[in-house]
């Protein structure tokens, strides 16, 4: 149970994309050369985004901590990245780091990212995230235990069980969150279906079994689709 108990302690901190293991306090990021989006345009996006993001927050989910913070990890070593978390006092974070912010090609797209983070607070997906991993987990143990294994096998059991419970619907999850991403920015006045050729210019995760990211022709698929409905 220990063990159990320690996996929900990590995946509380799961994101959309793995983590960074530290946040700075937030703050502009950090200029970058050739950075085609600037600290300047970046606050403007968050600025223009986020009431939109509060509202369809306090709409679908009225129980729900709105009152997102955004942070920007500026430490150089870090590769583009964007997540969705939530800190000691059960307030929802979206963190980017500044490579990320670096190589957005234009606003619409940091604007569909951001939309995509507040989507999955919304959508609840953190804590279904943690209740299907512990579920998995807890499967593990008692297979393996009925098995006969011993500590070390249990543990894995555990491991495997709680990986397999985590990424159960976590295709389903980035999709969804791809749809409700989408009105996000285009409520907020940015171009969606721009924002998503972000999808373009990053390693396909294809379709494999048990991935935690659908193929990005089919997230594309989604936003088109999201958008048809809004126009």
């Amino acid at each position: 149970m220990r063990l159990i108990l320690g996996l929900v302690a990590v995946l509380s901190f799961a994101g959309c994309i793995p983590i960074v293991p530290e946040v700075q306090a937030p703050r502009a990021p950090a200029p970058v050369a050739d950075s085609a989006v600037s600290s300047k345009a970046f606050s403007s996006v968050v600025a223009r985004m986020m009431p939109v993001a509060k509202t369809m927050c306090r709409n679908s989910a009225p129980s729900a901590n709105c009152n997102f913070q955004i942070v920007v990890d500026t430490r150089k070593s870090q590769p583009p990245n964007a997540y969705q978390t939530v800190d000691k006092f059960d307030r929802p974070v979206i963190g980017f780091t500044a490579a990320l912010i670096a190589g957005a090609k234009n606003q619409d797209e940091l604007a569909f990212i951001l939309g995509h983070e507040a989507a999955h607070h919304i959508s609840g997906h953190l804590a279904k995230t943690q209740k299907t991993a512990v579920t998995g987990a807890l499967l593990g143990t008692v297979l393996a235990t009925l098995a006969g294994g011993d500590a070390a096998t249990v543990e894995r059991a555990q491991n495997i069980g709680a990986t397999a419970g985590a990424r159960r619907f976590s295709k389903d999850f980035e999709l969804q969150a791809d749809a409700m991403g989408t009105r996000i920015s285009f409520q907020a006045g940015y171009d969606p279906i721009l924002g998503a050729q972000y999808f373009n210019r990053i390693p396909d995760p294809g379709d494999k079994f048990l991935g935690t990211h659908p193929p990005n022709a089919q997230r594309i698929k989604v936003v088109q689709a999201t958008m048809a409905r809004l126009r």
